[in-house]
């Protein structure tokens, strides 16, 4: 929250810069960097005009700069860790998502008001957008199962449903003690949790920190009997919260995840989310009227806490950014930890290749390169192709918005798909994206607008699989050509120099007669994996050209060989296709070409997809992961599992948002497919390996020699 953005706000503009006198925040690069974006940097002296005095909420060293600030009347912020935090707790090292800048008091401190009760008690609440982001990123933390520590097993045992869920916290912790508790009201909560339950069973759930031992509890194992339990593992807190009957809680974050989950906890504190109508407050001293009373619904409550009163940062792209901004980038991260964080051990990788998976799958435990099976609990991969039919190992494959620049010249992938089922374009099997496109079918207001966005940068930025044009060449499209007469024969563009695919030629297509269909023809390489599994009867270039020829004679048929054909990298040159097309491609940058079609013919290419996203109509031979859903004309078999009716923004979310996973190479950190779209369309993401050219070119001919798949 930017100070003095609330029109109700009369707390004062920001200061120019921040004071401190508390060496804990030269241990925090991370709290400094957000200060400095949010315009108000710490730096060390006396505050003189302009100044404030920063201290870390009410720890024990907050009295130094307190003191500061009573002296010389500059005004003071208390700084605190936002809602949604990191994986893993502060004290191991990790740094926030976001912050809290306060200068009223602190959420935690029920003694004083706080920047966040004044929102709370003044902000209207009535904006229809700020509701509904409200309601979306809820629902979005279920689903990702995240809370503010998000390092959860979601594969441990949760106990049997039908408990109640009591909340441990760590002893003496500033929200315990400013928030109007002690030892006692820990004890007071266990005694109503079995008084007003005498039936239930009673789920203890430690905190994060003494799980990994960094302080102690109010409960341990003394308190255990046989009808209380103490849960110690990192259980899923919201699979915890859905089976409870009840949940009690002194001053923990949880209660606000309770509220979120659907819960009225008992509290017996005096947290932020008390007082507002959604809990059962059974502390002996209530609020006053004057400071809370008012009734909030759980969206009302979540905006405020969550959207407009932390400061969000975005950890790859060093900005401050939108909470959901930073969400994106928290599921990327979580999800590659809950992944990750056994390890893995990978077979069927190319050399070259190994560097990219080690990098994006390795940064938590590590990837071991080897034939033998994995010693559990460390998982098993393997590149999708090179994969044994019976193989239980998950299988990778590249993703959809890959790089700039082809696999087969070795430029490394921004995305890889990660399937524990089968691969996308194998249909003999169900993949993990049929499932995901499947559970789109339905999607909420949120997941429609984030896909509705992601596909329009897509298209404004001319993003395909490879971006083999510059930044420069995408800009603009391929010029219209004025219908009119059809040139006899076909028209073959200039090829690019010395077979250079990373410049692709932009020209004038050849005038067609007024109301000539114009059908785009990608090229595949006939021996790709994709073909052999899923091409069906139409499995080469020429039956694909001849089969759009027979079913459109009148139409302008513009045909475009696969770029690793053109660069001589894999086989698969059609001489033939002079006779069948009317134009033959080689260098035309795909996202121009695709908008001067009407419609696509093809076998299994990813170019089908990416007509999709462009509204093109598309014809498909064979069985594509896109095909069977409605959404295209399909000529060839389809798996009769495939029932669901995705629209086409579902389509999206699952194959560019639920199923790859994404790495920046500048931060190079796990991110979000909106990172990864940032990359893709500036310089940052090229890497051509121009002295590797001749390995490509000899990987691509010597592919079934083992010692280059090992």
């Amino acid at each position: 929250m930017t100070f003095g953005s609330d029109p109700n706000d009369a707390a004062g503009d920001s200061p120019r810069r921040l004071r401190y006198f508390n060496a804990g925040f030269l241990k925090q690069p991370r709290v400094r960097r957000i200060l400095s974006l949010a315009g108000t940097p710490l730096s060390l002296g006396k505050p003189t005009d302009g100044d404030g005095v920063a201290v870390w909420g009410r720890s024990p060293y907050a009295a130094r700069g307190e003191a500061v600030a009573a002296a010389t009347g500059a005004p003071l912020i208390r700084i605190e860790d936002a809602f949604l935090r990191s994986l893993h707790p502060g004290r191991e090292g990790e740094p926030p998502l976001g912050l809290v800048l306060d200068r009223r008091g602190i959420y935690f401190d029920a003694e004083t008001p706080s920047d966040l009760e004044h929102l709370l008690r003044h902000h209207p609440l009535d904006d229809t957008v700020l509701m509904d982001r409200a309601r979306g990123v809820i629902a979005r933390l279920r689903e990702a199962r995240l809370t503010k520590y998000a390092a959860h097993d979601r594969d441990a045992p949760a106990p049997d449903p039908g408990y109640v869920l009591v909340i441990d916290q760590t002893r003496g912790d500033a929200s315990v003690t400013h928030g109007g508790a002690d030892a006692n009201s820990f004890k007071e909560m266990l005694y109503w949790a079995q008084e007003d339950h005498p039936a239930a069973r009673i789920v203890i759930k430690t905190h994060p920190e003494t799980q990994a031992g960094h302080r102690p509890g109010y409960f341990s194992d003394a308190d255990v009997t046989d009808r209380i339990t103490l849960v110690t593992q990192a259980v899923d807190p919201w699979t915890l919260m859905e089976g409870a009957v009840a949940v009690y809680v002194v001053t923990s974050q949880m209660g606000f995840d309770a509220i979120l989950a659907g819960h009225r906890p008992v509290v017996f504190g005096r947290p932020f989310y008390a007082g507002w109508g959604l809990t059962d407050d059974r502390h002996p001293i209530q609020f006053p009227a004057a400071r809370r009373g008012r009734n909030l619904s759980k969206a009302q409550l979540f905006a405020c806490a969550m959207i407009l009163y932390p400061t969000w940062y975005h950890p790859c792209e060093d900005r401050l950014c939108t909470f959901e901004e930073a969400l994106s980038w928290f599921e990327a991260r979580a999800r590659a930890w809950h992944e990750d964080r056994h390890g893995w051990q990978a077979s069927g990788m190319r050399l070259w290749k190994r560097p990219a998976i080690a990098r994006i799958f390795g940064q938590e435990a590590g990837v071991r390169f080897s034939q033998a099976p994995p010693t559990p609990p460390r998982r098993a991969m393997v590149w999708a192709s090179a994969a044994p039919p019976d193989s239980t190992a998950v299988r990778i494959e590249d993703g959809f918005l890959r790089s700039r620049g082809l696999g087969a010249q070795l430029v490394p992938p921004l995305s890889l798909a990660c399937d524990d089922l089968g691969i996308y374009y194998d249909p003999s099997r169900e993949s993990r994206l049929e499932r995901l496109i499947t559970a789109r079918a339905t999607l909420r207001p949120d997941q429609a607008l984030r896909a509705e966005q992601l596909v329009r940068q897509l298209i404004a930025l001319g993003l395909t699989k490879y971006n083999l044009a510059d930044a420069s060449d995408r800009v603009p499209p391929l010029a219209p050509s004025q219908p009119g007469p059809p040139k006899p024969g076909p028209a073959t563009p200039p090829a690019a120099p010395s077979g250079d695919t990373s410049a692709p030629q932009t020209f004038t297509l050849p005038p067609r007669a007024p109301g000539q269909l114009r059908i785009l023809v990608p090229g595949q390489v006939e021996d790709d994996a994709s073909i052999r599994l899923g091409a069906g009867e139409i499995d080469t270039n020429r039956a694909l050209l001849q089969a759009a020829r027979d079913a459109h004679p009148d139409a302008q048929i513009l045909y475009k060989p696969h770029p690793d054909v053109v660069a001589g990298l894999r086989p698969g040159v059609l001489p033939e296709a002079t006779t069948l097309a009317d134009a033959i491609l080689d260098t035309t940058d795909t996202g121009a070409l695709l908008t001067q079609v009407d419609a696509l013919w093809t076998m299994t290419s990813l170019m089908g997809f990416e007509a999709l996203l462009r509204n093109i109509p598309v014809t498909t031979t064979g069985t594509p992961f896109y095909a069977g859903w409605g959404l295209t004309t399909d000529l060839g078999r389809v798996p009769l599992r495939r029932q669901a009716r995705p629209s086409l923004l579902g389509l999206a979310h699952a194959a560019l948002i639920d199923y790859p996973r994404y790495y920046d190479p500048v931060s190079r950190q796990i991110c979000s497919v909106e990172t990864a779209v940032t990359r893709l369309s500036s310089a940052s993401a090229r890497h051509h390996p121009r002295p590797l050219r001749l390995l490509s070119k000899a990987q691509g001919l010597l592919a079934s020699t083992p010692w280059l798949w090992r």
